[in-house]
């Protein structure tokens, strides 16, 4: 049935009616949207596919920064201490609590910040002592670990089964019941005010000589890992975000970091490049 007789109007009434849909930009068309606009599943793409101009706004669903409080001033904080083979080049304040200042193992020439302890047996002459900072500092980070954990309503669920190697996240919140690979490079593309949540109840692996990728204008201090399991960060790699790790955070060989590194256990460093992220 053509528009006359479905709506009984005349032909000089039914031109009038088209013209005012058209000019109200409605699609009479039929076809598909032509705005690059995607669904929330068909949002998350490999590398080699071209992300619609919309795609990254329909899906970050206000999703928050998670609040770091008092351990937001540390490049690395660790309950249980920090290891390192010489050199490292940290940027940021680090600090190690409850544990004596003697598992801090970083040298004064290799942090440029302040170097927190809860004794007198850290990095001489540079070490502060400063229990009080320390211990709210982890107090905060235990707290980011449990905000970041309780998250619900997640915007994508087992996404690639754990392997997320190779694909372009948009901003929003991400859950795994497993482990996390980044078995090769990783973009995450979205603007200066978007956030990345990851949930992740295994490990995080992510393999030598491959990159985490911010682009779009995204911030490392707007991206949260939170992690269950241990963290390795392959030998050569290089990795952005802020970590909030339950357990271990390894870093290997020459890997570099433009983030945060909060563990609730040890920090182990390599000749490594750690920085953290501009506000």
């Amino acid at each position: 049935m053509n528009l006359n007789k479905k709506l009984g109007l005349s032909a000089i009434g039914a031109a009038a009616l088209m013209f005012s849909l058209t000019a109200c930009g409605a699609d009479t068309s039929g076809a598909a949207p032509q705005d690059g606009s995607v669904s929330p599943p068909d949002a998350m793409m490999s590398s080699s596919r071209q992300e619609g101009p919309k795609a990254h706004h329909k899906n970050m669903r206000g999703t928050s920064a998670v609040r770091l409080g008092a351990a937001g001033i540390f490049t690395i904080l660790s309950k249980s201490g920090i290891t390192d083979v010489y050199a490292s080049a940290i940027t940021g304040n680090v600090g190690t609590s409850p544990i004596t200042g003697a598992a801090l193992l970083l040298t004064c020439g290799e942090v440029t910040g302040t170097i927190y302890v809860v004794d007198a047996a850290g990095p001489l002459p540079c070490a502060v002592n400063d229990a009080t900072t320390l211990t709210a500092a982890v107090g905060d980070m235990e707290t980011a670990y449990l905000e970041a954990e309780g998250r619900t309503s997640p915007n994508f669920t087992e996404l690639g089964a754990g392997e997320i190697g190779g694909l372009t996240l948009v901003p929003g919140l991400y859950k795994w019941g497993t482990g996390v690979l980044i078995s090769s490079d990783v973009t995450l593309s979205g603007g200066p005010r978007d956030v990345w949540v990851f949930q992740v109840a295994g490990t995080l692996d992510q393999a030598s000589a491959t990159r985490v990728t911010l682009a779009g204008g995204a911030l490392a201090k707007n991206v949260f890992w939170q992690v269950a399991g241990a963290v390795t960060i392959g030998t050569t790699a290089h990795f952005e975000g802020v970590v909030l790790a339950k357990t271990l955070i390894a870093v290997n060989t020459g890997a570099s970091v433009n983030g945060r590194l909060l563990a609730q256990t040890a920090v182990t460093l390599q000749m490594n490049a750690v920085t953290q992220p501009a506000r």
